[in-house]
């Protein structure tokens, strides 16, 4: 008699400092209308681990009260600044991905939000999909998404909201989320016709 085997690799990220954080910014009118963006240093955006714990915060790198591009005569900021925190491995794509952690604490006040994301680029940055999951104090969160192969996959934070002033930005929260080792990925190979399915483990490489 003969057997059918079917079989998929099914992999899960962490909110793992060792990995090759990169940081990126988009910033809009206050309209929403998209003005410009590009690669933006981690400390600026800003994020960064300390003692365990990763915090995403509103931007104020750019915050110039001189400067009318950046910021309105009543003192508010004058673009919403959208700033990524990720990590991008094209080894990923092709297969299902889990990016999950545990949010320590959200003290964010609107209108800034965070969230964890997956996205799905072709292989000349077009967006092929993205999924999200908000994070909520005191609870874990988890983002899936199954890619194409061939394609680059990128997971992490964004954080969106007003330039802000560097002076008033205690006031309006942050988000700390627990950073962990990177847990191993899973490889299941299922065989059918009552044989039973074989489990077992392969450590990833390091993300780059």
């Amino acid at each position: 008699m003969g057997a059918t085997v079917a079989g998929f690799a099914q992999s899960t990220v962490s909110v793992n400092p060792a990995n090759g954080w990169i940081g990126y910014m988009n910033w809009f009118d206050l309209n929403m209308n998209y003005v410009s963006g590009g690669a933006w240093g981690t400390a600026d955006l800003p994020t960064g681990f300390s003692g365990g714990v990763l915090t995403l915060g509103p931007n104020v790198n750019v915050y110039n009260p001189g400067d009318a591009y950046w910021v309105n005569g009543d003192g508010s900021g004058a673009k919403i600044m959208d700033a990524s925190f990720y990590v991008e491995d094209a080894s990923l794509a092709g297969s299902p991905l889990t990016f999950s952690g545990n949010v320590l604490a959200n003290t964010l006040v609107s209108p800034y939000n965070s969230v964890a994301f997956i996205k799905e680029f072709t292989t000349s940055y077009a967006l092929v999909q993205s999924k999200t999951a908000p994070l909520v104090g005191g609870q874990p969160f988890s983002v899936n998404l199954t890619s194409a192969p061939g394609n680059i996959i990128q997971y992490g934070f964004e954080t969106m909201g007003p330039d802000a002033n560097p002076a008033t930005v205690a006031g309006l929260g942050n988000v700390q989320v627990q950073a962990v080792p990177e847990p191993s990925s899973l490889a299941l190979l299922v065989v059918g016709l009552g044989i039973p399915f074989c489990i077992y483990r392969k450590q990833k490489n390091a993300v780059i």
